[in-house]
């Protein structure tokens, strides 16, 4: 099964995570097929917190992919704030 979820990166204390399509097999920061956007939930000053390539996203869930629970939540916060936003 293919699933959209979180791999971490950044330093110890300062988290980055890459939104990607995986694997559900593959270790949390191994092999993915492809990065749909990133999550910075440290973002201080003119700094993007969050980002979601929307079309990428829907293409992978349309084929199938599940989203895992916090990737849903920040899908949903992502999708409220564009509409706020336009």
């Amino acid at each position: 099964m293919v699933v959209i979820r979180l791999a971490r990166g950044g330093a110890k204390k300062r988290p980055f995570y890459h939104i990607i399509v995986a694997d559900k097999r593959s270790p949390r920061d191994g092999r993915y097929i492809e990065s749909v956007g990133y999550f910075n939930p440290i973002a201080a000053g003119g700094e993007v917190r969050l980002h979601i390539e929307l079309a990428k996203l829907e293409k992978w869930v349309g084929q199938g992919a599940q989203l895992s629970d916090r990737v849903s939540q920040l899908v949903r916060d992502f999708k409220a704030g564009t509409k706020q936003a336009a």
